[in-house]
This record gives structure tokens, sequence and C-alpha cells, in this order.
């Protein structure tokens, strides 16, 4: 997308992504959060991700925030340190764009960059057709599927555990210590 933006996020765009990730809390079942967090709890979140020198990019659409992806901590155990997690969340309006396919993968590259060497998603809704598809097309496979997971708007939500290798993925030792918790 050659009218993308692309970079770091920053603690300035914390009310940005609220409201992005507000709208998917209110609407819809990928996130299990029940309330909307604050710009302030956003920052705080984007700090504690950005403490571990994991990517957090916003794309910028016309000039203002239309989406944003990070890769976070997997588990706080050292076993994992060579694991991370992604989320991806895009405004409502720019949905179907393809912003979560280039935000997505320019955070696979950073990780990849980092020497990290699996990353998870975790795709609240086995219906969310839109989700599933992304990681799919980039060389995530599905890892199972916990039903009943969680509890949102009147209904019990699947989650959908998915997996890619980074760069050597399982195929060698890691090298280096990976992420400190």
């Amino acid at each position: 997308m050659s009218d993308v933006v692309l970079r770091p996020a920053t603690a300035a765009d914390a009310p940005a992504l609220a409201a992005i990730y507000g709208h998917h809390v209110t609407h819809g079942l990928g996130t299990f959060d029940l309330t909307p967090p604050s710009a302030e709890t956003m920052a705080e979140r984007m700090a504690g991700i950005l403490a571990h020198g994991l990517p957090y990019l916003v794309a910028e659409l016309d000039g203002r925030i239309a989406g944003y992806a990070y890769a976070g901590v997997f588990r706080p155990r050292a076993g994992y340190a060579h694991t991370v997690e992604d989320s991806v969340y895009i405004a409502p309006d720019a949905v179907g764009r393809g912003l979560g396919k280039t935000l997505l993968s320019r955070v696979i590259a950073d990780c990849e960059a980092m020497g990290l060497r699996q990353m998870i998603a975790c795709v609240g809704d086995s219906g969310n057709a839109a989700s599933i598809g992304l990681h799919k097309s980039l060389g995530f496979t599905h890892s199972g599927t916990v039903e009943a997971a969680g509890f949102k708007h009147g209904r019990w939500v699947d989650i959908v555990f998915m997996r890619r290798p980074l760069g050597a993925g399982e195929t060698i030792p890691p090298v280096g210590p990976g992420l400190s918790f």
C-alpha cells in the first residue's frame, strides 16, 4: 500500500490507539476485554511492550492512525524467551484495505531481525474469518482451538491458536538469550 506510512508508535498515539481498540472491545470478539481501556492504560501497555524492545507500529493513512500492530511477550517464563504473540487492530473505516497485512508483515520482519523464533496468534472467535485469513496469508498454521474460552456479548467465544516460525523456527536451537523477563 503506497499511501500508508508505517512508523513506531509513541505515547502520543495512545488516544488514537484507545479509540481503535475501544471499538473492537465494544463491538467485536477479537479481544476479551469487556471495557475499553483509557488512553493512559493504552500508553502503559505500550510502554510494557517497548520495554522488551519489541515492535509496536502504527499505520497512518491520510495523516491519521488507521491501525496498529505489535508483538508482545507470549508468556513470562524463560523457556518462552524466543516466542512472541502478535496483535493487530484496524480502525473500522479502514478495514479491508490491506493495513493488517502490511502491519503484521513488518512486525514479523522486525521480530525475525531480533532473532526471535516463533510467533503465536490467539484469534478471538473461531468465526473470525478475516483474522484467521490474514494470519494464514502470512504463513501461520492452525495449532488448536479452545472452545468456549471466554464469555462476551452474551455468548461463549472460542479462541483459535495459530503459529508461525520466525527465521529458522524450531529447526535449530535459538542463538542468544531472547527476551528477558
